[in-house]
Formats: C-alpha cells, structure tokens, sequence
C-alpha cells in the first residue's frame, strides 16, 4: 500500500483537540474531588470506625476515575492531539490515592 494522505485527515482539528481536553479536565475534576475527599476525611475518634472505609472507598473512587482519564489520555496522546505533559495530572492523582489508601487512617 503507497503512502497516500487524504486531505481532511492530515489537519489537527481544534475541536476534537478542545473536546479531548475538555473531557480530560472533567475527568481530573471528578477524581481530584473524590481524592480531596479521601485527603480531608479524618477520625473523629476511637470509635469511629467507618473512617477507614470512607478513606478507601474515596480514594478507590478516584482511582477508577484516574484509571479512565489514563486511557483517554493515552487516545489523544498517541492520536498527537494532546502533549505528553497531560500525563502529569494523572500520575499525581494516582500516586495520591494509592498513598492514602495505603496509609488510611486506623481507629
């Protein structure tokens, strides 16, 4: 096959590169809560035995959440719509919550 370039495809399109973008901040704005959540939520005390579930679960949230944005970031980094600098949000995110799930509070 002879390498042929078809005129409409050849172009970036700042649509689709503004809706890649778009989706991707929506998607750390989610998981950024969820984690902020699981960050904040501390032990009210000896009794309080739910905190840890509540830590893990948020921080498992934004996990889930990161673990989309991840895909949809590697889409439009390999398609050349968005830098590889929009990796960095996503790693933060995930190190971010896996530390604090490690590290959850204990009773």
């Amino acid at each position: 096959m002879t390498d042929q370039r078809i005129p409409g495809l050849t172009r970036r399109h700042p649509v689709v590169t503004a809706a890649c973008a778009a989706i991707l901040l929506g998607l750390h704005t989610v998981a950024g809560f969820f984690v902020l959540n699981a960050l904040l939520t501390e032990s009210e005390g000896p009794w309080d035995r739910t905190v840890t579930d509540t830590v893990r679960l948020m921080a498992g949230l934004g996990l889930v959440v990161e673990l989309l944005a991840v895909a949809v970031t590697a889409a439009c980094v390999n398609t050349g719509r968005l830098g590889r600098w929009w990796y960095a949000p996503v790693t933060a995110l995930v190190l971010t919550a896996l530390i604090r799930m490690v590290f959850a509070p204990q009773p």
